[in-house]
């Protein structure tokens, strides 16, 4: 995975970086991640796993699209996933939703909402193990919510705004 540097940062930026990989590389499965503010704005994101051959040897990374290639996809999804569900919610009474998943042939998108209004979104693998990307989904929601203030979340658009 590919990490925007966290040089400059403030220790809660760096903390929510640090949950934000650990959750790709720890958790099998998982593609990319992005936390996107509830405005749209992408806040956090993984770069795709590089794809491997049969033999395991990376042979690049996912079908990069977009101003930031998958992250900027993931967060375009998850931004709209959210206002989807959130829309339908309050048609049905709902109330708030908690979380979605959107199982596809070749794989399946996460979106968990943060208390914040954010919204963290992941992208994993067909055989993924469902139940246990929802849990460290949990895990990192738990982590993170109380950490996304407005100041942090400020910080994290002008860190993306400078990635490359």
């Amino acid at each position: 995975m590919t990490a925007p540097s966290t040089y400059g940062l403030s220790t809660q930026a760096r903390n929510l970086q640090w949950l934000l990989t650990d959750l790709v590389e720890e958790v099998p499965g998982v593609n990319s991640v992005a936390v996107v503010s509830s405005d749209g704005l992408l806040l956090l994101s993984s770069e795709p796993a590089a794809v491997r051959d049969d033999s395991g040897q990376a042979t690049g990374t996912g079908r990069p699209k977009g101003p930031r290639g998958a992250s900027a996809d993931l967060a375009t999804i998850v931004s709209g996933l959210g206002s989807l569900t959130t829309g339908a919610a309050a048609l049905m009474d709902g109330g708030g939703v908690k979380q979605t998943m959107v199982a596809m042939e070749h794989g399946s998108v996460f979106v968990m909402a943060i208390s914040d209004g954010s919204l963290l979104g992941v992208h994993a693998a067909p055989d993924c193990d469902m139940s246990v990307v929802a849990y460290h989904m949990a895990l990192f929601v738990g982590r993170a919510g109380h950490v996304l203030n407005p100041e942090v979340r400020s910080e994290l658009r002008q860190s993306m705004e400078k990635t490359p």
